[in-house]
């Protein structure tokens, strides 16, 4: 089994995990897990590390994602997208393009957002959307997030289609209803992709059915490398002697490490990939998260 970053398409109704599942049956692998969840309601850029990528996961979990998505306005479901129940319904004022980027340019910047009750953050060791299945709404605390950019695609009859650049932790319903609010009316997410994923913009992504393609062809698709996850660290190469104190989890010494501090991407002679290292700005590197070659 190869290590590495596969980018796949989610398609519309299926899990993010049984999406993984699918993904790790097709290429054998002994260890996978995506990155970022996405309803079964959402589609697009779903990252899944395969083998020692996972061990870089948490670096693409903290990059900003980009959505696209639509908003039906004069109605609230219970989920905050069309699974849900309407359980609100208001009249949808004139709405003019201008009017609209008014409004959307208030939800710029840092700001702080309550969860929805149907996600899967724990309260009290429950996921909040089992409580909500279950007719209970409790407190939530809100979280901060950054909306860098957000941009109106298209007005339709009671719909907007935008396009959101937001950090992690962001949840597109919220903001959606939040937004239908801010227009004076309320609003449900009816279609919502994920466009991608830093650092992955314009990388090509693989659907289930062109991996299986693939696979029942005796070829493999195109995984990323797993540091590509990783290129905006420093890149400390490491001699022989040096990539084994390292392996053996030992403190080294490297000349390239001499004005570097924080957290580098270690490379042995042979320019292959070792891992996580931090580097104390003297020229002394410590593992972290090493790959097993």
């Amino acid at each position: 089994m190869r290590t590495g970053i596969l980018l796949l398409d989610k398609p519309l109704g299926l899990s993010s995990n049984a999406a993984l599942q699918r993904v790790r049956r097709l290429l054998g692998a002994a260890k996978a897990g995506h990155v970022g969840s996405l309803d079964p309601l959402a589609t697009g850029m779903l990252p899944i590390c395969l083998e020692e990528a996972t061990k870089i996961a948490g670096d693409i979990v903290a990059g900003r994602k980009c959505y696209r998505f639509s908003i039906g306005l004069g109605a609230r479901t219970a989920t905050g997208d069309a699974e849900g129940a309407v359980v609100e319904t208001l009249p949808v004022p004139a709405l003019a393009h201008a009017s609209i980027e008014q409004v959307l340019s208030g939800f710029l910047g840092r700001q702080a957002q309550i969860p929805p009750m149907y996600s899967a953050l724990k309260q009290g060791g429950q996921p909040l959307y089992r409580l909500a299945r279950a007719g209970l709404e409790v407190e939530r605390a809100s979280r901060p997030i950054d909306v860098s950019s957000l941009a109106l695609i298209s007005i339709a009859e009671a719909a907007l289609t935008l396009e959101v650049i937001c950090s992690k932790g962001t949840y597109v319903r919220t903001l959606a209803e939040d937004i239908a609010r801010a227009l004076g009316t309320c609003g449900y997410v009816t279609r919502l992709h994920r466009v991608y994923v830093e650092p992955f913009v314009s990388e090509a992504m693989y659907s289930l059915e062109r991996v299986a393609a693939l696979r029942a062809a005796g070829d493999w698709p195109a995984l990323l490398p797993a540091d590509f996850a990783v290129r905006h660290l420093a890149a400390v190469c490491l001699d022989t002697a040096g990539t084994v104190r390292l392996l053996h989890g030992q403190m080294v010494a490297s000349g390239a490490a001499a004005a570097v501090s924080g957290r580098v991407r270690l490379y042995d002679d042979a320019a292959r990939f070792l891992g996580i290292g931090e580097a104390d700005g003297q020229g002394q590197v410590r593992p972290r998260r090493l790959f097993v070659l």
